[in-house]
């Protein structure tokens, strides 16, 4: 091809693109085409391709049919200690090492309050018994490790000659260590009748430690403070500890 043809062609060429240009048509540009995202796909009931059988022997599975659960929520609130049902063997080194037994029950919940309820009875069987009940309102949500609860209820201390009753007001510390019960620490501090004649200082310390999943041992430490006399108890229980949900689930 000449230079004289050439330079015809390109002559031709760049009018061509400019009458294209000027219509508004661009011969470099490239069409492209809106990227699609897919749709999330939303979970049916049998998304998880389980039998009817298996969902319907599952409590965990219907509740979470029925409505998901704040988990957050459920954690702060539910419990983080027991009730526990005790039997155990007391010893009372200040009325020369009389042995006994002990009875009793440990924050009975009353609904799914922050009320609880606990009992207690011991004895030596000869010069010495000791029992009452106690109303503990805890005042931090109940799923926490660490609570603290008010305490008033009534006592009835006899020792030898000494024998004294009446309201029992306090506080009591609750130390979580496992949030399945397995183990707790406690301290109570409460005075009988205070502000008498007959006022009966008790300081508690208790210690538990499971065993199995519903069983444990725990430990007493005890001191009690009159203007009388004073005298201190060392037990060893073993508890059984409810599970949980149940009185939760039936106030009384």
């Amino acid at each position: 091809m000449t230079s004289k043809c050439l330079s015809r062609y390109h002559a031709l060429s760049l009018t061509l693109m400019l009458w294209a240009v000027s219509n508004g048509i661009c011969p470099l540009s490239v069409k492209s085409e809106p990227v699609s995202t897919p749709n999330p796909v939303a979970l049916s009931e049998n998304s998880l391709d389980l039998s009817p059988e298996i969902i319907e022997n599952s409590p965990v599975l219907q509740r979470w049919h029925k409505q998901v659960p704040d988990l957050l929520e459920e954690i702060k609130n539910d419990p983080s200690f027991r009730t526990r049902i005790r039997l155990g063997y007391n010893q009372f080194p200040s009325s020369n090492n009389t042995s006994g037994l002990g009875i009793g029950i440990e924050d009975l919940f009353i609904g799914k309050s922050n009320l609880t309820l606990s009992g207690d009875y011991e004895t030596s069987f000869s010069n010495r018994q000791s029992g009452g009940v106690n109303a503990n309102y805890y005042l931090l949500p109940l799923g926490s490790y660490l609570n603290i609860a008010p305490v008033m209820g009534y006592r009835n201390i006899q020792t030898n000659d000494y024998h004294t009753q009446g309201i029992n007001v306090g506080a009591k510390i609750m130390l979580a260590l496992s949030r399945s019960g397995a183990a707790d620490l406690a301290f109570s501090q409460s005075f009988i009748s205070p502000g008498s004649d007959n006022e009966v200082g008790i300081s508690t310390l208790s210690v538990g430690y499971a065993l199995t999943k519903n069983l444990r041992i725990s430990t007493d430490l005890q001191q009690q403070n009159s203007r009388a006399q004073k005298d201190n108890r060392v037990g060893l229980y073993l508890e059984w500890m409810l599970p949980f949900g149940v009185i939760q689930s039936n106030p009384l």
